[in-house]
């Protein structure tokens, strides 16, 4: 506990107030503490509330001492994504162009979490629309990554990855269209699952969005697991509930089959140190016992091209139907990458729609002969806090997500983890994919990569002074 209450784990919290030694206020009041020194730098949080999560805190302490938890995650610190509506908070978008109007119910996963007693200290930052993979927004001032903060966190679930990294608490939620959750969980350092399409029920639901679990620790990511998948009718693409022994990490590396992926066939080239970090966490799981083997590239131009024309003409039907003075508040880059598609026909639109489904093809057909593929998460290290994306170009807007994206459009769970660290100390991301349903699979396989990888560097710590 050396480095304070707001860096234990949410499996430790949960034994440590059953056990008595520890109670959720004081638990509470310095996770509170850590974001104060942090936020200054950060930027993480929207609807930051201190006050209701010290009476959330003070509700759950009573519980604890009558011996009557009220479930799973009774009194562990947890933040929510801020386009995953809890009640009376307005929900932005991450834009500014968004009309402000209180949520009248809980989403599904913020519902969940209620039930189970976690301690909802507030929500975390994201771009507009969940559109970039950065922690750039025409409505939330910039989102930075603690690692270096001259450097982006990723996105769309940017506040929830930095405060996972920073310590505001065990758990956090984020969501996942084509690698929201886990290429910020990859640009900073932690863990975070992509589960299958309505393992975690969600609303509104459409293709390929998922919420999922962001934290340190893959035990905690299952913990969370536990609470987030109970159904509700609300989503109407979600799986039936099973009752799945999300805590029965342990795997046998020993005739495991790994499926190795380098090259994703399109997009940005992976870079020299996060290959070489992919190959020696390959080498890992081989000498563990594992049966490693090269797969080949399974997407093509075709597809990436045929899905952004399917999503420029979506979100520029969405966009300008909006008031011009509302418009015109949208982050410029999202403007101009969805007005590439006012011009585009049916014909053009329907052939980028069924793109998807040749990806899901691929990406299935791809992963059929082992029980995991591993790749990079992302082809680069984090990059420019200011800027949208890494190439930081509208019209070159998905080059970073061609190891991340074929999974949303499969179905299939998948996740990333840390496997090691750029010569400036930058976090490299691991994806660990497996078969539609097997999330169980996917993180007991993190599990076993969190056992094999070397010692990790310490977490970053908030600088000295405020930059205010």
């Amino acid at each position: 506990m050396s480095d304070g209450l707001h860096a234990l784990s949410a499996v430790e919290l949960v034994a440590a107030y059953r056990a008595g030694s520890l109670a959720p206020v004081e638990v509470v009041r310095d996770v509170l503490r850590r974001i104060e020194r942090w936020e200054p730098h950060l930027r993480a949080t929207y609807a930051l509330d201190a006050e209701g999560a010290l009476a959330q805190a003070e509700a759950s302490q009573a519980r604890w001492l009558k011996g009557e938890p009220q479930g799973a995650l009774d009194g562990v610190p947890v933040t929510i994504k801020e386009n995953i509506a809890t009640h009376g908070v307005p929900v932005p978008l991450g834009t500014a162009a968004t009309e402000l109007v209180p949520a009248a119910m809980d989403a599904p996963p913020a519902a969940r979490l209620r039930e189970a007693g976690a301690v909802i200290l507030g929500k975390t930052t994201m771009p507009d629309y969940g559109m970039l993979s950065s922690g750039l927004s025409s409505f939330h001032p910039l989102t930075r990554n603690p690692w270096d903060l001259t450097k982006n966190p990723g996105g769309s679930s940017a506040g929830a990855a930095a405060a996972a990294a920073a310590g505001y608490g065990p758990l956090h939620v984020g969501t996942d269209i084509g690698g929201s959750v886990r290429l910020p969980a990859a640009w900073c350092g932690i863990v975070a699952l992509k589960p299958s399409l309505g393992r975690i029920p969600i609303d509104p639901p459409y293709a390929g969005r998922v919420a999922g679990p962001m934290t340190r620790t893959v035990a905690d990511a299952a913990l969370l697991m536990r609470v987030l998948s109970r159904p509700d009718a609300r989503d109407t693409m979600s799986l039936p509930w099973q009752d799945i022994e999300w805590e029965r990490l342990d795997r046998d590396a020993r005739g495991l089959r790994i499926g190795l992926q380098l090259d994703a066939g399109w997009g940005l080239a992976v870079e020299p140190e996060t290959r070489a970090a992919v190959e020696a966490a390959a080498q890992r799981f081989e000498a563990a016992g594992a049966i490693v083997e090269p797969v080949p590239p399974f997407m093509t131009r075709a597809m990436i091209a045929g899905m952004d024309a399917f999503w420029r003409c979506r979100s520029w039907m969405e966009i300008s139907s909006l008031p011009e003075a509302r418009r015109a508040k949208v982050l410029p880059y999202i403007l101009e990458w969805a007005r590439g598609g006012a011009a585009l026909t049916g014909e053009e639109v329907f052939r980028g729609y069924s793109q998807m489904g040749a990806m899901r093809e691929a990406a299935v057909a791809a992963c059929a002969g082992f029980d995991v593929l591993i790749s990079p998460t992302s082809p680069v290290p984090a990059y420019a806090a200011e800027w949208a994306s890494p190439t930081n170009d509208p019209a070159q807007p998905f080059e970073h997500i061609a190891f991340t994206l074929p999974f949303n459009m499969s179905e299939q769970p998948s996740a990333s983890v840390n496997c090691g660290y750029t010569s400036s100390g930058l976090p490299i991301g691991l994806q660990i994919s497996g078969h539609r349903h097997d999330d169980l699979g996917v993180l007991q396989v993190v599990r076993l990569w969190e056992q094999l990888r070397p010692a990790q560097r310490p977490w970053p710590q908030p600088p000295s002074g405020d930059p205010r």
